[in-house]
């Protein structure tokens, strides 16, 4: 028991995302008030454990992770100290939670800029050298969030909606079904590594051409290289031969070299006037650099590298996830089928989706928002401090982090009753109050992937639930042998998500 724990503890987890930031867990009926401080006088700190607690504090979050519910250890700190605003240590770090209600997250994400900064731990900057921790060079990051707008904004996606909705019909004629079709029956098989590998390569065609029918191998190499970093960015940054953080730096550098070989390609090809893919993004990515502030080999490949992991590094677990609960919710399951027929039926035989077809999926994208709000992608995330202030009473000191939990904001009940219901009408109408339901980060922050990531994942729904129905192969409990839901620290089903899968005229 003892050595399983400091196995755990060894391998601590850093809960950030490159694309969305996030925060924590109750309604706050006090009246926030903020203000610069005054360096010379002594001031309270928020109540809570000290930087030395650290080894404790974190093994409690990765407990809570492990059990599914890392907003208990928010909730329980709360309790613990009568407090919405408390100090904690989390991998080594002094960190001040402010977050879980409304008036906490706007707090965090309007700041921003401000009187707050985007912080990234160390080994996020030594994975991805673009990304400098907060006392560096903040150029890249800004121009990169500059740019990355104008990449995915709705204008731009529609003319990718087409080759999303082609492609994606492709791969289940090409895997699902040739796979059903050999066995005549239900088959078995597990949701997880499929769809992570299908968002993956069409992420990859749509940002830079690459094409899985015609380089498989090319694609299969960089979705493992890829993969290693995913696995490192959430693990201690020690830099030792056999550890996750140095497959990961080495792979990162290999991926880089990569990038650097499609880039370099396709200006040969754009000096040469040879055919180009003008419609993929790193044409669109190439035009505005030189609109902007001229061609940069480095600011490219690193804008790139970071398109390919943000686009798909989580799109994959929610569509896992959101198959799972289609299975566990037959009636949700058939609301989402009847959408997806309708929109089918109106656009006659052949026809591809386009952006207004999007707009009929309304209850489709509310279940995958439900989805999200049950299991955040990104649970946790940070913010520091660029200046002494104030926030509700407590002294905030310059260089500490902030650090906000969207799950613990997802699950309070003030905002979300019986937040354990899989309920997706809580997004009919008006929807969640301001800043309540937050996966997608919020204020300069923002994930700029956010409509990709939805026209992706419902293109997927518009598909699978017309062809297919399935249900879970394997129980869903706490037992070892079972499958359930944990937070390492993103959302993952420890199993993969085994299911018996069929063709409807086989039901």
């Amino acid at each position: 028991m003892i050595i399983s724990l400091s196995l755990t503890l060894l391998i601590i987890l850093i809960p950030v995302s490159l694309y969305s930031v996030k925060f924590l867990s109750r309604k706050n009926n006090t009246t926030t008030t903020i203000g610069l401080a005054n360096s010379g006088n002594k001031q309270q700190l928020p109540p809570g454990s000290s930087v030395w607690s650290f080894i404790r504090e974190t093994g409690d979050y990765i407990r809570a992770g492990q059990d599914g519910a890392p907003e208990k250890y928010f909730f329980d700190r709360v309790r613990r100290y009568s407090s919405q605003v408390f100090r904690t240590s989390l991998f080594g770090e002094s960190v001040i939670v402010i977050g879980g209600t409304a008036s906490g997250n706007k707090f965090l994400f309007s700041n921003e800029n401000k009187i707050l900064e985007t912080w990234y731990p160390k080994s996020i900057s030594q994975i991805f050298p673009s990304i400098k921790s907060s006392s560096g060079n903040q150029a890249t990051p800004k121009r990169l969030r500059k740019l990355y707008p104008q990449l995915l904004n709705p204008d731009s996606l529609r003319n990718y909606i087409a080759i999303m909705d082609s492609r994606t019909a492709r791969y289940f004629e090409s895997h699902w079904d040739t796979e059903i079709n050999t066995n005549e029956k239900v088959i078995i098989t597990t949701v997880y590594p499929l769809v992570k590998k299908q968002s993956f390569s069409l992420t990859c065609f749509l940002i830079s051409s690459i094409d899985y029918q015609h380089e498989p191998h090319r694609v299969h190499e960089l979705y493992k290289l890829f993969c290693d970093v995913h696995k490192g960015i959430i693990s201690l940054p020690i830099n030792f031969p056999g550890t996750q953080f140095n497959r990961a730096c080495k792979s990162s550098k290999l991926i880089r070299k990569e990038m650097e070989k499609v880039f370099r390609q396709r200006m040969i090809h754009i000096q040469s006037h040879a055919d180009v893919p003008m419609q993929d993004m790193l044409s669109r990515l190439i035009t505005l650099c030189e609109e902007d502030s001229g061609l940069d080999e480095t600011f490219i490949v690193d804008a790139l590298t970071g398109l390919i992991f943000g686009a798909s590094a989580s799109t994959g677990d929610v569509i896992t996830l959101v198959m799972k609960y289609l299975a566990d919710y037959p009636d949700v399951y058939d609301q989402v089928l009847k959408e997806q027929m309708a929109v089918a039926c109106s656009k006659g035989t052949g026809k591809l989706l386009n952006w207004d077809d999007f707009q009929k999926m309304k209850y489709s994208w509310n279940v995958v928002r439900e989805v999200m709000r049950v299991a955040s992608p990104v649970p946790i995330g940070f913010k520091k401090a660029s200046t002494d202030f104030w926030y509700d009473g407590y002294f905030v000191p310059k260089g500490w982090k902030l650090c906000l939990s969207s799950a613990a904001t997802h699950k309070n009940p003030d905002y979300f009753p019986d937040p354990e219901k899989f309920d997706p009408s809580r997004f009919q109408g008006g929807g969640p109050a301001p800043y309540t339901f937050i996966p997608f980060g919020g204020g300069p922050s923002l994930c700029p992937g956010k409509e990709f990531v939805r026209l992706v994942i419902l293109v997927f729904l518009h598909h699978v639930v017309r062809r297919y129905k399935w249900d879970r192969a394997v129980p869903f409990s706490d037992h070892d042998e079972h499958e359930k839901l944990v937070f390492q620290p993103f959302p993952r089903l420890t199993k993969g998500l085994p299911i018996r899968i069929r063709h409807h005229e086989r039901r």
